[in-house]
């Protein structure tokens, strides 16, 4: 695997992206998606994983290891260190104490046992034309599933607030988007959620215009409790592409939640993955 032999080497999310034949935003996505990781989390804890397991059967100083494994000081991979394990280097060196460490994960065979154990449903496949949005971002994480928890919040709070009340010349009132957005590095990302427009227009603080592009989308349809909704994006992610006869297309993902339909027990929402 790409990332195991470069360890030891500057790794950024372009480069491990490029290596693999995605976008970083598609990597990002089906790598969280399959692994439950971020990309740079991963990362670490496979680095601090590997320099704890030379700091037994090897002579070198800390500060070596430190520096082979991307650390700029030994006082940064001590910190570190400690965070993740618990004790200091030093420390841990001298007990010869296992450690609960980051296993290298096999994604072939990982992809192969979600796809043994899980029964795939075939989406829509459809071509949609450019759609305009108008819609409020929010500030979101991949790291520790922090999105799945935050998601169904923002919502709340753009109807609570009446956001939808702010947006001008709507084309779909009863339907709201939701578009994930401008991933970066340390797995942060934005959550728009919005409607569809007819024009775009001056906005006010906060919210944003964002069109989707034209072109041909899987379409997910889910009928289902709000807590369980953003599982849809694990299965698509983790079980549907990797299986399917269909790559991963350029542009962003989007949700559609029919608001008349929907209740506060039960939302009817469409997921749509640009493909080709």
């Amino acid at each position: 695997m790409f990332m195991e032999d470069q360890l030891q080497e500057p790794l950024s999310l372009e480069v491990i992206a490029m290596e693999a034949g995605f976008s970083v935003y598609h990597f990002q996505r089906i790598f969280h998606a399959i692994s439950g990781f971020t990309v740079q989390e991963y990362i670490r804890k496979r680095r601090l994983s590997v320099a704890a397991a030379e700091l037994l059967v090897t002579k070198k100083t800390v500060l070596d290891i430190a520096v082979s494994y991307q650390y700029g000081s030994q006082e940064a991979f001590t910190r570190a260190f400690s965070s993740y394990f618990g004790a200091t280097p030093a420390k841990y060196r001298k007990r010869q104490q296992p450690l609960v460490s980051q296993h290298p994960i096999d994604f072939i065979a990982l992809t192969a046992n979600i796809r043994g154990g899980l029964n795939m449903y075939k989406p829509d496949i459809v071509e949609l034309p450019a759609i305009r949005i108008i819609g409020y971002n929010y500030a979101t994480n991949l790291n520790n599933e922090l999105y799945f928890e935050e998601i169904p919040g923002f919502y709340g709070h753009f109807g609570s607030n009446e956001y939808f009340m702010r947006i001008p010349n709507k084309a779909r009132p009863a339907f709201a988007y939701g578009i994930s957005h401008s991933f970066h590095e340390d797995g942060a990302f934005s959550f728009l959620i919005g409607e569809e427009v007819t024009a775009f227009a001056e906005v006010e603080e906060g919210f944003a215009c964002f069109e989707l592009p034209a072109g041909k989308y899987a379409a997910f349809r889910n009928s289902s409790m709000p807590e369980l909704g953003q599982n849809t994006w694990k299965y698509i992610y983790g079980t549907w592409l990797p299986n399917s006869n269909y790559e991963r297309g350029e542009g962003p993902d989007f949700e559609v939640t029919d608001v008349m339909n929907s209740t506060p027990e039960k939302i009817s929402m469409t997921v749509y993955i640009p493909i080709h």
